[in-house]
């Protein structure tokens, strides 16, 4: 458990770290890249974008620990390593896949509900400054 977990109610406990796991970004654009077939390191990295290749290998080093992912080296020269979801990793692929196009739907609606916030709140634009700021700014023009 970890602890930010530690406030949780027993009964929840396992929820959040769960999802602790399998909610960062790079988790959930991994599964749903995967979901189409086996594909090497490089093959992820370049379509992901943005992802170094510490927290590539770190976040696939997890999924393979958590039994999401499958790695297999072909011996070669340079070894070939090749990921692929196991029968978990598609299962969680089911609603991950479900919640991405959720966020494709109302991404409007959620880039008009901070809109509206910064300008009833202005004083707050300093304290988000990134990514949100620079994404609802630029939502607004």
């Amino acid at each position: 458990m970890k602890p930010d977990d530690a406030h949780l109610p027993h009964d929840c406990r396992p929820v959040g770290e769960i999802l602790n796991q399998i909610g960062g970004k790079w988790t959930v654009l991994i599964i749903n890249l995967l979901s189409d077939g086996p594909m090497r390191f490089s093959g992820i990295k370049r379509q992901i974008g943005g992802i170094s290749q510490k927290v590539l290998t770190a976040t696939l080093r997890d999924l393979e620990m958590d039994g999401f992912v499958t790695r297999t080296v072909t011996p070669s020269i340079p070894p070939r390593v090749d990921y692929e979801l196991t029968e978990l990793g598609y299962d969680l692929q089911i609603p991950l896949k479900t919640l991405g196009k959720w966020a494709v739907d109302n991404r409007p609606k959620v880039l008009e509900a901070r809109r509206q916030y910064f300008l009833t709140h202005p004083e707050a634009m300093p304290q988000r400054k990134g990514r949100i700021a620079q994404t609802t700014l630029a939502a607004a023009e």
